[in-house]
């Protein structure tokens, strides 16, 4: 998916009998989804673009209509799919939140005072966000570890089978900082939690 795309909501079952569906929005706002004209079904690498006929909300979800789903079959056939849009129609991001499709491909840095001393100690890149998931108390970076890092050992950055390991970092301004999407780096404030 390109970085202009984003995903909004996912298809979470039939309402009714006209092909009308539920949507889950990834952002847990429903009004951009509500005034969307098209959207994109996206399942792996599997897209459909499809016309809005309506989007209402009510108790608590969005149930929407496209022209090309008529049955409620249809709906199955594309339950769990995702609603893609151009990012111009994604919802507006307030501060410290960032889009997921923004912070896979960032390098996860660690600078090794930690950025508090006066003069700072050189940035080593540790990893890189492979994905964002969502954890029961938040989101989680999912980290490939960084082969060529000195600040961790080999047992950090290999699993037993000798395959370069992936660590889950807590998206939490307490567990990193200076997220800066445009330069693509993430400043890791504890070492501890990649062990």
């Amino acid at each position: 998916m390109s970085k202009e795309q984003l995903v909004v909501g996912f298809i979470r079952g039939a309402h009714g009998v006209s092909g009308e569906f539920k949507v889950e929005s990834a952002s847990g706002d429903y009004e951009h989804i509500a005034v969307l004209k098209e959207v994109t079904l996206r399942h792996g690498s599997d897209s459909r673009k499809c016309t809005v006929e309506s989007a209402e909300e009510g108790c608590g979800t969005l149930y929407m209509k496209l022209k090309e789903i008529a049955t409620p079959e249809d709906v199955r056939k594309y339950n769990g799919w995702e609603l893609v849009v151009d990012r111009k129609f994604a919802h507006p991001l307030e501060e410290n939140e960032w889009y997921i499709e923004d912070l896979k491909g960032c390098s996860l840095i660690w600078k090794g005072d930690n950025g508090t001393a006066a003069v700072t100690a050189p940035t080593e890149i540790v990893g890189t966000i492979t994905d964002v998931l969502e954890g029961g108390a938040g989101y989680l970076l999912e980290v490939s570890l960084s082969e060529s890092c000195t600040v961790l050992a080999d047992d950090m950055k290999f699993s037993s089978a000798g395959k370069v390991r992936k660590a889950l970092v807590p998206l939490t301004l307490k567990h990193v900082k200076n997220v800066d999407v445009t330069n693509k780096t993430i400043q890791l404030m504890h070492l501890w939690i990649l062990e």
